[in-house]
């Protein structure tokens, strides 16, 4: 999953994405809602996390933007104000959750997660294919009730490629959602990421190369 988190205070927002990459999570970060938009118009995310009240650009404008785009990114609000009627105006500028501060991190990463299961087809909180159990929550991974244990960017590629129901991921797909835009695209990473993956799911292999194209399970 990838994620933008849009926070003018510098040190939450540097916490928050923190958390989120510890959670398997591919974040960048900005701090002002110029930058958001610009963001946005580059690359594809599946959750913005978004505080309401920005410099340059107000949270409320970046929001708008994102609804007027079409796009399919889900959109978290964040506010000083836990006042009702601040949150029935932020979910009618097009957020779809909305959280006060200060917030428990936990919390946080749950809805980030419950947002990020709402896509065009709404995909089930445990992903289960090729006897294979992932359960995003709780970050565990199960092979035929044998529990797995993965690093944060392996969890990462094998939510992406659980997610795509069997569809092929190409490499530059899997790098757009599993790493954060201040990785080298010409790297290696993907390869020996998924190399590493397979090892350590077990035979028989369940992740199948694609030549040309890319991984599926």
């Amino acid at each position: 999953m990838r994620v933008l988190v849009v926070e003018d205070e510098q040190l939450l927002a540097d916490a928050v994405a923190t958390g989120l990459r510890r959670e398997a999570m591919a974040v960048d970060v900005v701090y002002d809602g110029a930058a958001a938009l610009e963001r946005i118009g580059v690359n594809d995310y599946d959750v913005v996390v978004l505080d309401r009240d920005l410099p340059f650009v107000h949270g409320d404008d970046v929001c708008r933007k994102i609804v007027e785009l079409g796009m399919p990114t889900r959109v978290l609000m964040l506010t000083a104000s836990g006042d009702v009627s601040d949150r029935v105006e932020g979910l009618e500028l097009g957020a779809d959750d909305y959280l006060p501060k200060p917030f428990a991190f936990t919390e946080l990463t749950a809805r980030v997660r419950a947002l990020g299961r709402r896509t065009t087809v709404p995909l089930p909180p445990v992903l289960e294919r090729a006897g294979i159990k992932l359960d995003p929550n709780r970050r565990e991974v199960f092979r035929e009730g044998r529990e797995i244990q993965l690093a944060p960017k392996e969890f990462a590629v094998l939510e992406v490629l659980m997610r795509s129901e069997g569809a092929v991921v190409s490499a530059e797909q899997l790098l757009e959602k599993a790493w954060d835009e201040n990785t080298d695209p010409f790297t290696n990473v993907v390869r020996v990421t998924v190399m590493t993956l397979r090892r350590k799911l077990g035979e028989p292999p369940v992740i199948v190369t694609v030549p040309g194209s890319g991984y599926r399970i």
